[in-house]
């Protein structure tokens, strides 16, 4: 079902992604775009579990923006081994302001999408979702 504000519908391949994310933890990260052409959000790009936040990071285009999803892993201060799901809308500033308006418009239909969510970060440069960023919303 396409969004009413945007128009944007959610391949059945992000929401497949994600649960292999949450459940299987199958994937470090998961990157979306949208494509215009299609009017869909479309999974871009998956990162193996062994993957570090830096290939997560290096992912994400510095001009574009995209959803992201990423299992943050950490340790509390009593010490369990825990993880959270990050949910992470990243609109750089050098995008295109028809893409921002486009993301922004159609980001809470597609994470509605998306059951299991524990944290939400919007990003507009690297160091707005750096790992000091994620272990502080993570606690």
């Amino acid at each position: 079902m396409a969004n009413a504000a945007s128009g944007m519908a959610v391949n059945d391949d992000c929401k497949l992604k994600f649960l292999e994310l949450k459940a299987k933890r199958t994937y470090r990260f998961v990157i979306f775009k949208i494509d215009e052409k299609q009017k869909e959000v479309t999974v871009e790009k998956v990162g193996e579990p062994s993957s570090s936040y830096e290939d997560f990071a290096a992912s994400l285009p510095t001009d574009e923006c995209r959803y992201a999803i990423y299992d943050f892993d950490f340790v509390t201060e009593e010490n369990c081994q825990k993880s959270k799901i990050f949910f992470i809308a990243w609109s750089p500033d050098s995008s295109r302001v028809r893409s921002k308006m486009l993301y922004a418009s159609s980001k809470d239909r597609f994470k509605r999408e998306l059951d299991g969510i524990q944290v939400e970060l919007q990003a507009t440069d690297p160091t707005e979702m750096g790992l000091d960023v994620f272990r502080s919303r993570a606690n």
